[in-house]
């Protein structure tokens, strides 16, 4: 009895689930839709380097940093590592990107997501690429630290921890750890785009 009592009062949630959801994908339907706009209008070289996450990634200016890099941004703010999973295969996968910069996590850690479960959704992205891609190199920008989530540091830290010893069990990913996502990494990431294979 106790039994179907609970799943009967998960049948229940579920619905307030999946309408949360699909709050939280929709309201980056506009900016997705700008991305493929853009990348339809002047297609990208197939040596272009995807970068996409949140907003520390559409804000970057990738054109100072990495001066004569074809790249594409593709960075839409306030998303998480499942919302890049989930738009990959409108803004990523056609393309075949050979390297990835993904940068996210503290928004997810802000949404309540557990370290454990930004590591599986990273492992989840990982995964979704690499199944028809299998040779791109993803550099994974660690989980910065911002003093407005100065009560978040633990777990930040923790996330990364997570994403450093995964990423050493495959040769396409490169974990790069920096205090801020800009100028002061960009030599690092310009590093692991001449490397052949990508250890962390």
């Amino acid at each position: 009895m106790l039994t179907i009592l609970r799943f009967s009062f998960c049948l229940l949630l579920l619905p307030s689930f999946q309408n949360a959801e699909s709050k939280r994908v929709e309201k980056h339907e506009k900016d997705i839709v700008a991305i493929e706009k853009r990348l339809k209008e002047k297609p990208p070289s197939a040596e272009a380097v995807f970068f996409t996450g949140s907003s520390t990634v559409r804000r970057w200016n990738l054109a100072e940093n990495f001066p004569g890099l074809p790249f594409e941004n593709c960075g839409f703010g306030g998303s998480q590592t499942r919302d890049v999973v989930h738009f990959a295969p409108r803004i990523l996968l056609p393309y075949k990107p050979k390297t990835i910069v993904f940068y996210s996590g503290d928004n997810d850690i802000n949404e309540k997501r557990t370290p454990d479960q930004v590591a599986e959704d990273f492992q989840a992205f990982v995964k979704f690429i690499h199944k028809d891609n299998p040779k791109t190199k993803i550099i994974l920008l660690g989980i910065k630290h911002s003093a407005s989530r100065d009560k978040q540091m633990a777990d930040q830290k923790k996330a990364n921890a997570l994403l450093e010893s995964y990423c050493k069990t495959n040769a396409q990913l490169n974990l790069i750890i920096s205090q801020k996502t800009n100028s002061i990494s960009a030599p690092k990431v310009m590093k692991s785009f001449q490397k052949k294979s990508n250890p962390c």
